[in-house]
């Protein structure tokens, strides 16, 4: 499904652009710029399947609970929609309380067809089916996910008489109508995007204003990817939003014209994904310092979700190699008009020497203390406390558990332990060639240099190493400095804590650092002072 979008310009034929489902499209600009009105514009184009969500207006609750009837609920939409049609909608809302309660009946309608589609697959003892819809998450179980993972410290839940209730820390539930603006505009914006039907345009107008970029940037993401079957049209003043989404196309809008009240046409140019935004544009919105964290990896790769969670203060950015990490890094440092920004990298160790990763660390670069980032993921102390819990869900003992899976893991590494030695001196010999190139002394001697590198006696002392560890089952220290990714150990390890695969495994230790602070903070400190460094940055 694609949407057609128009933008009559200023000096010339209107910039008409297509809009796809799973695309996303950022508005950017000034105060004054149009944005709104573009926006309305847009929306007035494709209302019979838009939705508007005006985020930076306020909003509140007159009812925690369901208190409109399914017929009332459809003519309030009707209603909504028709009068967002209007010009006069960018300025004025007469429906602000309505928007709210339309979103919680739609919150609470689909928690219920959830709930009654699984029970009537019981009740028809089609257990099969209810277990196949009891797979998708209901839909306040994402919502309180994506408030964990954009930094919001409550939890939505529905009590009797289908109030919607909220708890701050676990503490003692209170109605949502008491959440604070920023709170409710997330959970507004949460719950309008989920519960949205397939192939909309959803048109979300300014969602920084009652919300910090540390906030509203990973719940944006996170939305985007759950909505893939969606197109989203985002109009905001905050530049790095765009950055945060690199796959997004922007708009930029730097002026409008009015003929009366109403915008006639725009000063715009649409940004391709791999264009850069224009550095004025960036000194006009921006108007604070930014942290950047920059990973090695992809959007996809384990890296962005781990350090995401580990480090929530800063924006992570993927790049492709070690290489790309520090020239990122140095790039923003060494820029004088990048001057509100803060770079930092984490590159895997990959046997890196001591010296060499005091010498990343002064340029802000910190090498992972393990081989990769799976070795965090693997963590021995990770492990135990997913052991644990899942001892409280399945009524498996933790340490039998524990034990099997670090046997199986050995087993499934031993196959592999001379291809293993080799990948991990493969970085070493080279360090090491390097380190005896000849220097200008040597060369201005005018002497015969010959270097000999026992490259058969170096793997089989790593062998040697390799081996014995797994005759120890020291299988923290095999994780911790061999690319075990390359063999089947790691889906041993997840099936044998009672996990479907390595990729059940590695969301429930996302999950475990939601939840468990201890865990969030024996792994930041396997990364020497970054954090403390982020911090005081």
């Amino acid at each position: 499904m694609s949407f057609q979008l128009s933008v009559p310009l200023s000096g010339g034929e209107p910039l008409n652009f297509t809009v796809s489902c799973g695309e996303i499209v950022f508005v950017l600009g000034a105060n004054g710029t149009g944005k709104s009105s573009l926006l309305q514009r847009f929306y007035a184009a494709h209302h019979g399947r838009a939705r508007r969500i005006s985020a930076h207006r306020q909003t509140w609750f007159q009812s925690n609970a369901m208190t409109m009837s399914a017929y009332e609920k459809k003519n309030t939409e009707s209603n909504i929609s028709s009068t967002d049609t209007s010009p006069q909608s960018r300025w004025m809302d007469n429906y602000s309380a309505q928007r709210a309660s339309v979103a919680i009946y739609d919150l609470i309608d689909a928690e219920n067809v959830r709930a009654r589609g699984i029970a009537d697959a019981v009740d028809a003892d089609n257990i099969e089916l209810a277990r196949q819809l009891a797979k998708h998450d209901a839909p306040l179980k994402v919502i309180n996910e994506l408030l964990k993972l954009s930094n919001i410290p409550i939890e939505i839940s529905v009590r009797e008489s289908e109030q919607v209730m909220a708890s701050r820390n676990g503490g003692t539930q209170y109605s949502i109508a008491e959440l604070s603006d920023g709170e409710r505009n997330a959970l507004l914006i949460a719950a309008n995007v989920l519960t949205a039907k397939p192939e909309t345009i959803l048109f979300i107008d300014e969602p920084e204003r009652h919300l910090h970029r540390s906030i509203i940037s990973p719940l944006l993401t996170i939305l985007f990817s759950r909505r893939d079957d969606c197109a989203f049209v985002v109009s905001t003043h905050d530049v790095m939003l765009p950055l945060d989404n690199p796959d997004a196309r922007t708009l930029l809008v730097r002026g409008c014209t009015y003929q009366n009240s109403q915008v006639i046409n725009w000063d715009a140019d649409l940004v391709a994904t791999d264009t850069e935004i224009d550095e004025q544009l960036k000194q006009d919105v921006l108007g604070s310092r930014r942290k950047l964290l920059f990973v090695e990896g992809t959007e996809q790769s384990l890296d962005k979700p781990l350090y995401s969670l580990l480090f929530p203060q800063v924006s992570v950015i993927p790049k492709a190699s070690c290489r790309d990490v520090e020239h990122s890094v140095s790039s923003v440092r060494d820029a004088q008009d990048l001057h509100w920004l803060h770079a930092f990298g984490i590159v895997d160790n990959d046997r890196r020497s001591a010296a060499n990763i005091v010498e990343l660390k002064h340029k802000g670069v910190y090498a992972v203390p393990v081989y990769a980032v799976e070795s965090i993921y693997y963590h021995n102390e990770v492990m135990q406390r997913l052991a644990a819990r899942q001892q409280t869900v399945t009524g498996a003992n933790a340490a039998h558990s524990l034990e099997q899976a670090k046997v199986a893991a050995i087993a499934a590494i031993r196959p592999h332990i001379q291809r293993l030695s080799q990948r991990v001196v493969e970085t070493s010999i080279r360090q090491d060639l390097m380190s005896k190139l000849p220097k200008r002394a040597d060369i201005a001697q005018a002497q015969v240099l010959t270097v000999t590198i026992d490259v058969p006696a170096v793997v089989a002392a790593e062998a040697a190493r390799l081996t014995g560890a797994c005759n120890n089952a020291d299988l923290a220290a095999v994780i911790a400095r061999y690319p075990v990714r390359e063999t089947p150990a790691l889906d041993r390890i997840a099936v044998n804590l009672g996990f479907q695969g390595r990729a059940q495994y590695e969301g429930a230790v996302r999950k475990l650092l939601m939840d468990d602070v201890d865990a969030l903070s024996a792994l930041q400190n396997l990364f020497s002072t970054l954090k403390a460094d982020i911090d005081a940055a």
